[in-house]
């Protein structure tokens, strides 16, 4: 049975080391682009947890729409997802790259949203719940991982998540950051890190509010 493939080539991962030193792209006007990274369960699609089956994939209302007008405005569309079901046993590289295929096929046909690629941290936590390695969310490593691979401009570009981990990842990968949101902000854990640059409760809105807020203007070179 051939790998399959998305729009950002054939399904992969790899090991994160533990101290990645690799330089991101420098900011130049014309050598990098700015992307939206979305967080996948529970933003793109409803959250089924460690699910693998491509028939249970139900986007989120909006979503294949308003990833559809971010495209037609040139923005870059990647998907950053933890799946520690992966390290835990629970499904097979195979199965998820199956569910990827799907969920890539799916935004086709529902909108003619292509991914540039689709990026995913397959370790589990460490024992206190947060990251044991540089991918996973709130760690930025997928997002710089992102950046290096496609040379996209981390400072012009959109975190969008629904959880102050994506949030967190997208700030210390020094992106914007947006959350979606159908809860109590209240119950935030408040910090400058997991704070984000704004809050919507729809796809609509997500689309909007990144379309209509002015890019950062870039830093003058000495």
């Amino acid at each position: 049975m051939p790998t399959p493939t998305l729009a950002g080539g054939p399904l992969r991962w790899r090991r994160t080391p533990l101290h990645d030193e690799t330089p991101l792209p420098a900011r130049t006007s014309t050598a990098v682009r700015p992307a939206v990274f979305i967080a996948k369960d529970g933003t793109l699609v409803e959250n089924v947890p460690y699910n693998t089956d491509p028939a249970l994939l139900r986007f989120r209302p909006g979503a294949a729409e308003a990833l559809a007008a971010l495209a037609a405005h040139g923005w870059a569309l990647l998907v950053v997802t933890n799946q520690s079901g992966l390290a835990r046993g629970y499904f097979t590289r195979t199965q998820f790259a199956r569910l990827q295929e799907g969920l890539q096929k799916g935004l086709q046909q529902a909108a003619d949203v292509a991914l540039l690629d689709f990026l995913v941290c397959p370790h589990a936590p460490a024992p206190d719940g947060g990251p044991a390695c540089l991918c996973r969310k709130p760690a930025p490593g997928l997002l710089r991982r992102a950046a290096r691979r496609h040379g996209i401009d981390l400072a012009s570009s959109w975190m969008v998540g629904g959880l102050q981990d994506d949030v967190e990842a997208g700030q210390r990968a020094g992106c914007r950051t947006l959350l979606l949101s159908d809860g109590d902000e209240s119950q935030w854990r408040r910090t400058p890190l997991r704070t984000p640059e704004a809050v919507c409760h729809d796809w609509a809105g997500v689309a909007r509010h990144i379309l209509l807020t002015p890019p950062e203007p870039a830093p003058s070179l000495p």
